[in-house]
């Protein structure tokens, strides 16, 4: 009677474990399973990216007074950035995608110096001195977007990789302060460049890109984001790339990425070999 009981008992708990190991199983692939490829599927990802940022501002004003070049290198993060908002989003219906991203960044650095003045007179007035130079600082307001199409090309539906082609908009205002030790005389007679003042600048540049984005899964839920795009147009050169590590839950992802946004203009525009670059944090919510 004993040993029946304990049978009866052993089974009943073999069921239950059986139950629950199904019902876990059910419920890992729901959470990995991807939409039907008939239907449109939906994802929008806030996130914070925290860039420091280096280059070059060229400011272009009238002949005679003096064109000062700015360099500009703030890797300072938390203290560079005033403001900022973030977002992207995704619809994809089979191998066919759409998806935007959005971000907004008011960032200011000290760490910058204004490193040659051009009158327009040949050669600009260049280096400047560290002891004429005693401080310099600049604030740059920036709107990014980006919008594109994609379509996949390989890889399974929960970890597509597709081929992007789009347009990118960077609209920036850039302002410089300084305060020299003197002015700065030009070549010219009568030309110089006042000891204190402020300038600024703004552009706004529209980029055809091109490029691609995915994700290779490494593990079960694990999986490395990819993105890279490159463009031209009022740039003679941006790109953006971004690599990461990220981890699946039944309701989306969480994200942790390196990510780099370059723009170069030509040589009398006000971006030369501007990079923005840091962490990103990102979580992903699908629907």
């Amino acid at each position: 009677m004993t040993i029946t009981a304990s049978l009866a008992g052993r089974a009943r708990l073999n069921r239950a474990l059986l139950v629950a190991c199904m019902a876990a199983g059910l419920g890992a692939a729901q959470a990995q399973t991807a939409p039907p490829a008939d239907r449109w599927s939906y994802a929008v990802t806030p996130y914070i990216w925290l860039p420091g940022f280096d280059g070059t501002l060229k400011y272009a004003l009238p002949p005679g007074t003096g064109s000062p070049d700015v360099s500009v290198n703030e890797n300072r993060v938390l203290d560079a950035i005033d403001a900022f908002f973030m977002i992207s989003g995704e619809a994809r219906r089979g191998r066919l995608s759409f998806f935007g991203d959005y971000i907004y960044l008011k960032l200011s650095s000290s760490k910058s110096d204004i490193r040659s003045i051009d009158f327009n007179a040949g050669a600009p007035v260049n280096p400047l001195s560290t002891t004429v130079n005693r401080e310099t600082s600049t604030r740059i307001d920036g709107n990014v977007l980006t919008l594109a199409g994609g379509y996949q090309i390989s890889g399974t539906p929960d970890a597509p990789f597709d081929l992007i082609g789009g347009v990118r908009y960077f609209g920036v205002q850039t302002q410089t302060q300084w305060n020299f030790a003197a002015a700065v005389a030009g070549p010219g007679p009568g030309q110089s460049f006042a000891a204190a003042g402020t300038v600024s600048r703004n552009a706004d540049l529209w980029d055809a890109i091109v490029g691609a984005r995915g994700r290779a899964r490494i593990a079960d839920r694990w999986f490395v984001p990819i993105y890279l795009d490159v463009g031209a147009g009022s740039s003679k050169l941006t790109w953006q790339a971004l690599v990461g590590i990220g981890y699946s839950f039944g309701w989306g992802d969480i994200s942790l990425s390196g990510r780099t946004l370059f723009y170069d203009q030509d040589d009398n525009k006000l971006l030369q070999d501007f990079k923005f670059s840091g962490g990103m944090l990102g979580a992903t919510f699908r629907f």
